[in-house]
Protein backbone atom coordinates (compact mmCIF):
# COMPACT_ATOMS: atom_id res chain seq x y z
CA UNK A 1 0.00 0.00 0.00
CA UNK A 2 1.34 3.43 -0.95
CA UNK A 3 -1.70 5.50 -0.02
CA UNK A 4 -5.31 5.59 1.06
CA UNK A 5 -7.75 7.31 -1.22
CA UNK A 6 -11.19 7.45 -2.74
CA UNK A 7 -11.81 4.55 -5.10
CA UNK A 8 -15.28 5.48 -6.30
CA UNK A 9 -18.15 7.87 -5.66
CA UNK A 10 -21.92 7.79 -6.05
CA UNK A 11 -24.95 9.91 -5.24
CA UNK A 12 -28.73 10.01 -5.28
CA UNK A 13 -31.32 12.77 -5.16
CA UNK A 14 -35.09 12.24 -4.95
CA UNK A 15 -37.27 12.72 -8.00
CA UNK A 16 -39.42 15.61 -6.74
CA UNK A 17 -38.10 18.96 -7.93
CA UNK A 18 -39.05 21.89 -5.71
CA UNK A 19 -38.75 25.33 -7.31
CA UNK A 20 -38.38 28.75 -5.79
CA UNK A 21 -42.00 29.42 -6.59
CA UNK A 22 -42.99 26.36 -4.55
CA UNK A 23 -41.37 27.64 -1.35
CA UNK A 24 -41.57 31.41 -1.83
CA UNK A 25 -45.21 32.01 -0.94
CA UNK A 26 -45.39 30.42 2.52
CA UNK A 27 -42.01 31.96 3.37
CA UNK A 28 -43.22 35.44 2.45
CA UNK A 29 -40.65 36.05 -0.29
CA UNK A 30 -40.45 35.88 -4.08
CA UNK A 31 -38.54 33.42 -6.29
CA UNK A 32 -36.39 36.33 -7.45
CA UNK A 33 -35.48 37.13 -3.84
CA UNK A 34 -34.48 33.51 -3.25
CA UNK A 35 -32.17 33.37 -6.27
CA UNK A 36 -30.60 36.75 -5.46
CA UNK A 37 -29.93 35.81 -1.84
CA UNK A 38 -28.93 32.16 -2.30
CA UNK A 39 -28.36 31.43 -6.04
CA UNK A 40 -30.47 28.30 -5.50
CA UNK A 41 -32.96 27.61 -8.29
CA UNK A 42 -34.31 24.18 -7.37
CA UNK A 43 -33.95 21.58 -4.65
CA UNK A 44 -35.19 17.98 -4.22
CA UNK A 45 -37.58 16.57 -1.62
CA UNK A 46 -37.87 12.93 -0.64
CA UNK A 47 -41.10 11.13 -1.45
CA UNK A 48 -43.43 10.34 1.48
CA UNK A 49 -42.21 6.74 1.54
CA UNK A 50 -38.49 7.67 1.35
CA UNK A 51 -36.38 7.96 4.49
CA UNK A 52 -32.74 8.91 4.94
CA UNK A 53 -31.63 5.27 4.73
CA UNK A 54 -33.36 4.85 1.37
CA UNK A 55 -31.40 7.73 -0.12
CA UNK A 56 -28.20 6.50 1.51
CA UNK A 57 -28.66 2.94 0.23
CA UNK A 58 -29.14 4.13 -3.34
CA UNK A 59 -25.98 6.25 -3.19
CA UNK A 60 -24.13 3.27 -1.69
CA UNK A 61 -25.24 0.92 -4.47
CA UNK A 62 -24.14 3.35 -7.16
CA UNK A 63 -20.75 3.79 -5.52
CA UNK A 64 -20.12 0.07 -5.23
CA UNK A 65 -21.22 -0.46 -8.82
CA UNK A 66 -18.77 2.16 -10.03
CA UNK A 67 -15.98 0.54 -8.02
CA UNK A 68 -16.83 -3.00 -9.06
CA UNK A 69 -16.73 -4.00 -5.39
CA UNK A 70 -19.46 -6.25 -3.94
CA UNK A 71 -21.25 -5.13 -0.80
CA UNK A 72 -20.06 -8.29 0.96
CA UNK A 73 -16.48 -7.00 0.66
CA UNK A 74 -17.12 -3.94 2.82
CA UNK A 75 -15.41 -3.97 6.21
CA UNK A 76 -16.84 -0.66 7.42
CA UNK A 77 -19.99 1.27 6.61
CA UNK A 78 -20.26 4.81 8.01
CA UNK A 79 -23.37 6.95 7.65
CA UNK A 80 -23.24 10.66 8.32
CA UNK A 81 -26.65 12.19 9.00
CA UNK A 82 -28.41 14.62 11.32
CA UNK A 83 -31.81 13.43 10.09
CA UNK A 84 -31.77 9.70 10.95
CA UNK A 85 -34.64 7.36 10.16
CA UNK A 86 -35.34 7.19 13.91
CA UNK A 87 -33.41 7.67 17.17
CA UNK A 88 -32.68 3.94 17.20
CA UNK A 89 -31.40 1.78 15.56
CA UNK A 90 -28.58 3.58 13.72
CA UNK A 91 -29.49 4.48 10.16
CA UNK A 92 -26.36 2.66 8.97
CA UNK A 93 -27.91 -0.65 9.99
CA UNK A 94 -30.87 -0.06 7.69
CA UNK A 95 -28.40 0.74 4.91
CA UNK A 96 -26.35 -2.39 5.66
CA UNK A 97 -29.45 -4.53 5.35
CA UNK A 98 -30.62 -2.80 2.16
CA UNK A 99 -27.34 -3.23 0.28
CA UNK A 100 -26.30 -6.61 1.69
CA UNK A 101 -23.09 -5.47 3.40
CA UNK A 102 -23.37 -8.20 6.00
CA UNK A 103 -19.65 -8.30 6.93
CA UNK A 104 -19.43 -4.57 7.57
CA UNK A 105 -19.13 -2.98 10.97
CA UNK A 106 -21.60 -0.09 10.85
CA UNK A 107 -22.07 3.15 12.73
CA UNK A 108 -23.58 6.62 12.38
CA UNK A 109 -21.93 9.97 12.98
CA UNK A 110 -23.63 13.32 13.41
CA UNK A 111 -21.44 16.33 12.68
CA UNK A 112 -24.24 18.01 10.72
CA UNK A 113 -22.90 19.42 7.43
CA UNK A 114 -19.26 18.49 8.16
CA UNK A 115 -20.07 14.81 8.56
CA UNK A 116 -18.90 13.56 5.16
CA UNK A 117 -15.37 14.88 5.66
CA UNK A 118 -15.30 13.60 9.25
CA UNK A 119 -16.42 10.22 7.89
CA UNK A 120 -13.62 10.22 5.33
CA UNK A 121 -11.10 10.95 8.09
CA UNK A 122 -12.43 8.03 10.12
CA UNK A 123 -12.37 5.72 7.10
CA UNK A 124 -8.81 6.72 6.31
CA UNK A 125 -7.71 5.86 9.85
CA UNK A 126 -9.54 2.52 9.82
CA UNK A 127 -8.05 1.45 6.50
CA UNK A 128 -4.58 2.47 7.70
CA UNK A 129 -4.95 -0.20 10.42
CA UNK A 130 -6.36 -2.77 8.00
CA UNK A 131 -4.88 -2.09 4.54
CA UNK A 132 -6.98 -4.69 2.71
CA UNK A 133 -10.24 -3.23 3.99
CA UNK A 134 -12.85 -1.20 2.18
CA UNK A 135 -14.73 1.52 4.04
CA UNK A 136 -17.86 3.06 2.58
CA UNK A 137 -18.71 6.58 3.75
CA UNK A 138 -22.26 7.74 3.04
CA UNK A 139 -23.67 11.16 3.83
CA UNK A 140 -27.44 11.56 3.63
CA UNK A 141 -30.02 14.00 4.93
CA UNK A 142 -33.76 14.54 4.54
CA UNK A 143 -34.18 18.08 5.80
CA UNK A 144 -37.56 18.53 4.17
CA UNK A 145 -39.08 16.68 7.15
CA UNK A 146 -37.88 19.26 9.69
CA UNK A 147 -38.40 22.53 7.81
CA UNK A 148 -40.73 25.31 8.88
CA UNK A 149 -42.25 26.39 5.55
CA UNK A 150 -42.76 29.91 6.92
CA UNK A 151 -39.08 30.37 7.90
CA UNK A 152 -37.33 32.08 5.00
CA UNK A 153 -33.93 31.62 6.68
CA UNK A 154 -34.08 27.86 6.16
CA UNK A 155 -36.81 26.64 3.82
CA UNK A 156 -35.37 28.42 0.79
CA UNK A 157 -31.97 26.76 1.30
CA UNK A 158 -32.41 23.12 2.19
CA UNK A 159 -33.14 19.98 0.22
CA UNK A 160 -32.68 16.22 0.42
CA UNK A 161 -29.95 14.01 -1.02
CA UNK A 162 -27.19 11.47 -0.45
CA UNK A 163 -23.62 10.97 -1.60
CA UNK A 164 -20.99 8.33 -0.91
CA UNK A 165 -17.35 7.47 -1.36
CA UNK A 166 -15.50 4.16 -1.15
CA UNK A 167 -12.20 4.46 0.70
CA UNK A 168 -9.38 1.97 0.32
CA UNK A 169 -5.73 1.47 -0.57
CA UNK A 170 -4.51 3.13 -3.75
CA UNK A 171 -1.23 2.57 -5.60
CA UNK A 172 -0.40 6.28 -5.56
CA UNK A 173 -1.85 9.54 -4.33
CA UNK A 174 -4.85 9.57 -2.02
CA UNK A 175 -5.32 11.55 1.17
CA UNK A 176 -2.49 13.90 2.03
CA UNK A 177 -3.92 15.35 5.24
CA UNK A 178 -7.15 16.27 6.99
CA UNK A 179 -8.17 19.12 9.28
CA UNK A 180 -11.03 18.72 11.77
CA UNK A 181 -12.11 21.22 14.40
CA UNK A 182 -15.08 21.85 16.68
CA UNK A 183 -16.36 25.13 18.11
CA UNK A 184 -18.95 24.28 20.74
CA UNK A 185 -19.27 27.85 21.99
CA UNK A 186 -21.23 28.55 18.79
CA UNK A 187 -23.61 25.60 19.16
CA UNK A 188 -26.68 27.84 19.06
CA UNK A 189 -26.14 29.04 15.49
CA UNK A 190 -27.63 25.87 13.96
CA UNK A 191 -30.00 23.73 15.98
CA UNK A 192 -33.16 21.69 16.43
CA UNK A 193 -34.38 22.55 19.90
CA UNK A 194 -36.71 19.65 20.71
CA UNK A 195 -36.80 15.91 20.27
CA UNK A 196 -33.86 14.91 22.44
CA UNK A 197 -33.24 14.16 26.10
CA UNK A 198 -33.09 17.83 27.16
CA UNK A 199 -36.39 18.79 25.53
CA UNK A 200 -38.34 15.61 24.71
CA UNK A 201 -41.04 15.79 22.06
CA UNK A 202 -44.44 16.70 23.47
CA UNK A 203 -47.64 18.10 22.03
CA UNK A 204 -46.42 21.47 23.27
CA UNK A 205 -43.05 21.34 21.52
CA UNK A 206 -44.69 20.30 18.27
CA UNK A 207 -47.26 23.09 18.56
CA UNK A 208 -44.43 25.57 19.14
CA UNK A 209 -42.45 24.29 16.15
CA UNK A 210 -39.51 23.38 18.37
CA UNK A 211 -38.75 20.29 16.26
CA UNK A 212 -37.97 22.45 13.22
CA UNK A 213 -34.48 23.22 11.96
CA UNK A 214 -33.36 26.74 12.95
CA UNK A 215 -30.34 28.76 11.82
CA UNK A 216 -28.75 32.14 12.47
CA UNK A 217 -27.66 32.86 8.92
CA UNK A 218 -25.57 35.93 9.66
CA UNK A 219 -23.83 34.17 12.52
CA UNK A 220 -23.05 31.18 10.30
CA UNK A 221 -21.64 33.42 7.58
CA UNK A 222 -19.38 35.19 10.11
CA UNK A 223 -18.20 31.85 11.53
CA UNK A 224 -17.32 30.58 8.04
CA UNK A 225 -15.38 33.69 7.02
CA UNK A 226 -13.56 33.86 10.34
CA UNK A 227 -12.52 30.20 10.45
CA UNK A 228 -12.61 28.37 7.12
CA UNK A 229 -10.06 30.30 4.98
CA UNK A 230 -7.35 30.00 7.63
CA UNK A 231 -8.03 26.31 8.18
CA UNK A 232 -7.76 25.60 4.47
CA UNK A 233 -4.51 27.52 4.16
CA UNK A 234 -3.02 25.70 7.15
CA UNK A 235 -4.08 22.31 5.81
CA UNK A 236 -2.64 22.85 2.34
CA UNK A 237 0.62 24.19 3.74
CA UNK A 238 0.98 21.08 5.91
CA UNK A 239 0.94 18.97 2.75
CA UNK A 240 3.90 20.92 1.37
CA UNK A 241 1.83 22.80 -1.18
CA UNK A 242 0.38 26.27 -1.57
CA UNK A 243 -3.18 27.30 -2.32
CA UNK A 244 -2.10 28.07 -5.88
CA UNK A 245 -1.48 24.33 -6.36
CA UNK A 246 -5.12 23.38 -5.69
CA UNK A 247 -6.83 22.18 -8.87
CA UNK A 248 -10.33 21.48 -7.53
CA UNK A 249 -12.25 22.96 -4.61
CA UNK A 250 -15.29 21.00 -3.41
CA UNK A 251 -17.01 22.97 -0.63
CA UNK A 252 -20.19 22.57 1.38
CA UNK A 253 -23.05 23.95 -0.71
CA UNK A 254 -24.53 26.18 1.97
CA UNK A 255 -25.47 29.32 0.05
CA UNK A 256 -24.28 30.46 -3.36
CA UNK A 257 -23.54 34.04 -2.39
CA UNK A 258 -21.58 32.97 0.69
CA UNK A 259 -19.76 30.32 -1.33
CA UNK A 260 -18.55 32.87 -3.87
CA UNK A 261 -17.26 35.06 -1.04
CA UNK A 262 -15.54 32.08 0.59
CA UNK A 263 -13.70 31.17 -2.61
CA UNK A 264 -12.24 34.66 -2.85
CA UNK A 265 -11.47 34.94 0.88
CA UNK A 266 -9.69 31.57 0.78
CA UNK A 267 -7.55 32.53 -2.23
CA UNK A 268 -9.06 29.82 -4.43
CA UNK A 269 -10.39 31.87 -7.36
CA UNK A 270 -8.00 30.03 -9.69
CA UNK A 271 -9.28 26.55 -8.71
CA UNK A 272 -12.26 24.81 -10.30
CA UNK A 273 -14.96 25.21 -7.65
CA UNK A 274 -17.59 22.51 -8.03
CA UNK A 275 -21.15 23.63 -7.33
CA UNK A 276 -24.41 21.73 -7.27
CA UNK A 277 -26.43 24.09 -5.06
CA UNK A 278 -28.18 25.73 -7.99
CA UNK A 279 -29.87 22.38 -8.69
CA UNK A 280 -30.00 20.68 -5.30
CA UNK A 281 -29.73 23.42 -2.69
CA UNK A 282 -28.08 22.74 0.65
CA UNK A 283 -28.34 18.98 1.30
CA UNK A 284 -26.65 19.02 4.70
CA UNK A 285 -23.86 16.51 5.16
CA UNK A 286 -24.57 15.13 1.69
CA UNK A 287 -23.61 18.34 -0.09
CA UNK A 288 -19.83 17.83 -0.33
CA UNK A 289 -20.39 14.19 -1.31
CA UNK A 290 -22.90 15.17 -3.99
CA UNK A 291 -20.61 17.83 -5.42
CA UNK A 292 -17.64 15.45 -5.41
CA UNK A 293 -19.61 12.79 -7.25
CA UNK A 294 -20.89 15.37 -9.73
CA UNK A 295 -17.30 16.38 -10.46
CA UNK A 296 -16.16 12.77 -10.71
CA UNK A 297 -18.98 11.56 -12.93
CA UNK A 298 -18.56 14.66 -15.09
CA UNK A 299 -14.99 13.64 -15.89
CA UNK A 300 -13.44 16.73 -14.29
CA UNK A 301 -11.10 14.90 -11.89
CA UNK A 302 -7.88 13.43 -13.28
CA UNK A 303 -4.98 11.41 -11.91
CA UNK A 304 -2.72 13.58 -9.81
CA UNK A 305 -5.11 16.51 -9.43
CA UNK A 306 -4.95 18.21 -6.04
CA UNK A 307 -8.48 18.20 -4.62
CA UNK A 308 -9.50 20.22 -1.58
CA UNK A 309 -12.72 19.33 0.27
CA UNK A 310 -14.21 21.78 2.76
CA UNK A 311 -17.23 21.33 5.01
CA UNK A 312 -18.71 23.38 7.83
CA UNK A 313 -21.90 23.13 9.80
CA UNK A 314 -23.78 22.88 13.05
CA UNK A 315 -21.84 22.47 16.23
CA UNK A 316 -20.13 24.54 14.93
CA UNK A 317 -17.90 22.12 13.07
CA UNK A 318 -15.28 22.31 10.36
CA UNK A 319 -13.76 19.56 8.26
CA UNK A 320 -11.34 19.73 5.35
CA UNK A 321 -9.31 17.19 3.41
CA UNK A 322 -6.60 17.45 0.78
CA UNK A 323 -5.97 14.54 -1.57
CA UNK A 324 -4.28 13.59 -4.81
CA UNK A 325 -6.98 12.16 -7.03
CA UNK A 326 -6.48 8.73 -8.53
CA UNK A 327 -8.51 6.89 -11.14
CA UNK A 328 -6.40 3.75 -11.23
CA UNK A 329 -8.54 1.71 -8.85
CA UNK A 330 -7.62 -0.32 -5.78
CA UNK A 331 -3.99 -1.04 -4.97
Amino acid sequence: MTGIGILATGSYVPEQIVTGADVAGPAGVTPEWIERKTQIVTRRYAAPDEATSDLAAEAAKRTLEQAGVPAEALRYLIVSTSTPDSPQPPTSYHVQNAVGAHRAACFDINVVCSGFVYGLALARALVAQEPDAYALVIAADVYSRILDVTDRKTVVLLGDGAGAALVGAVPAGGFLDVELSSHGHAHGLIRVDAGGSRVPTTHGTVDNGDHFFRMNGRGVRDFVMDNVPGALSTLVERTGHGLADVDHFVPHQANGVMLSELVTRAGLDHAHTHRTLERYGNTGSASVALALDDANQGGHLHDGDLVLLAAFGGGMSLGAAALRWTTTGPA
